[in-house]
């Protein structure tokens, strides 16, 4: 019986499902009307891969010593999702799929929620969400190169930091092909930044709203108000806001228009242009979600056929696909998160300043400079930082799926920038 119970614990989907539960659990404690939400998960997930690592000896002892046999222990510690932990390969074979299939989810039900309002949010505001994407990464961009220049760093170093303040797997996949004989410490740099870059994100969209006492019914009136079409658009808007009529339904749930959805977008994101030998630009699979869910959600149908998914399904994918994610790139991040940040500490803390540094000046543009209501505002940062999580945040914040337009009008802009920066920081 105990061997069974340990077979059950040791499994992967048990290691999953707790961390979902305890970091549930943990975001929604709330101080001062502040919680970390979904962010609660990450937190739990980076706390499992750090005790896996520190921890993993005591426990493959005990399971040896406790079942008497060699062969039931090794039995055990085969399956054990903490088992080879620091095998890169071995964890990354039990969580990325975790992590795979929660981004997948979660971007694209935000693409084909946003959607239908999309094109007339950005129409009216394109301007301002393009600049507002161009001056965040610029703003990171500076903050790396003086932090090269004044603390005297190595631009490969701080290059992998920005990318991890930003949590941008593409640049960071350019990052290492610029500096490709220092590709491990770019991978260390980018994984020291990761964790703070994601939940510094995650609490800046929840605290700006409490330091400004904001008042959320009058921000979500703003937002539908900075988002309302001009005259000329209101026919065009009309005909796409008109429920579809008479459509073929292929399922109820929507479930077979959602896969047609992921199963686009990941080839579309998979589409490359080679600018040089060490500039290859794609959408990745977060940007070709997200184009393919705008898409279906803004046309709604093709033909006969309707390209709509019901909210309810869409809102429990989103939200599973957040926690899903968060698990897995916790979990990976958790693995090597003390290891760095004791052998790099000053590290850690540059890379607080470049998280920091673009959310404030983008925070100040958008406001001031481009009069853009709070919540737009917000979630334009979250799209110029590339932050998942914090339009997951937001989005609860807001009590709206609205401020997902601002998010994926930045987006794209800051994702095609970030991948030229590694060639400016290798300048230095």
């Amino acid at each position: 019986m105990w061997f069974q119970l340990c077979k059950v614990m040791v499994s992967d989907i048990f290691g999953v499902f707790l961390i979902l539960l305890l970091g549930y659990l943990l975001g929604r404690i709330k101080i001062k009307g502040v919680s970390l939400g979904s962010a609660g998960v990450f937190i739990m997930a980076i706390a499992v891969g750090i005790a896996a690592t520190y921890l993993q000896g005591s426990i493959n002892e005990a399971l040896l010593a406790r079942f008497g046999t060699k062969a039931n222990g090794d039995a055990l510690l085969k399956m054990s999702w903490f088992s080879g932990i620091g095998a890169a390969t071995s964890v990354s074979a039990k969580f990325s799929l975790v992590k795979s299939m929660g981004l997948a989810l979660f971007v694209t039900a935000v693409g084909l929620i946003a959607g239908p309002k999309f094109f007339r949010n950005f129409k009216s505001k394109a301007v301002a969400y393009i600049a507002l994407g161009a001056v965040i990464i610029c703003t990171g961009t500076v903050t790396a190169v003086l932090i090269t220049i004044i603390g005297n760093a190595d631009p490969a170093i701080i290059t992998g930091l920005l990318m991890g303040s930003l949590t941008s797997t593409p640049g960071f996949s350019a990052a290492q092909n610029v500096f490709s004989e220092q590709q491990a410490m770019v991978a260390a740099a980018n994984g020291a930044a990761y964790p703070f870059g994601v939940i510094g994100v995650v609490l800046f969209v929840q605290l700006v709203p409490k330091m400004l006492r904001a008042d959320m019914s009058k921000e979500r009136e703003l937002m539908a108000l900075q988002g309302a079409p001009k005259g000329g658009d209101i026919d065009e808007v009309s005909e796409v806001a008109q429920p579809a009529k008479k459509l073929f339904e292929i399922d109820k749930f929507g479930i077979c228009i959602f896969a047609l959805t992921v199963i686009l977008g990941n080839i579309i994101g998979s589409i490359s242009f080679k600018f040089s030998e060490s500039i290859v630009f794609n959408l990745t699979a977060t940007g070709g979600f997200l184009l393919v869910g705008l898409l279906f959600g803004h046309f709604g149908k093709i033909g006969r056929v309707s390209l709509r998914v019901p909210d309810s399904t869409l809102k429990v994918f989103r939200e599973l696909g957040l926690v899903m994610f968060l698990t897995g790139s916790g979990f990976e991040g958790g693995l090597k998160f003390l290891e760095l940040v004791s052998d790099m500490p000053i590290v850690f803390l540059y890379g607080v300043i470049m998280t920091l540094a673009p959310m404030i000046v983008g925070f100040f543009v958008a406001k001031y400079g481009f009069k853009l209501c709070l919540l737009n505002n917000l979630g334009s940062i979250t799209g110029g930082m590339t932050s998942t999580p914090a339009l997951g945040s937001l989005i609860s914040v807001a009590e709206s799926e609205d401020v997902a337009s601002a998010y994926a009008a930045t987006y794209p802009i800051a994702l095609i920038l970030l991948v030229f920066v590694p060639q400016i920081m290798n300048l230095l």
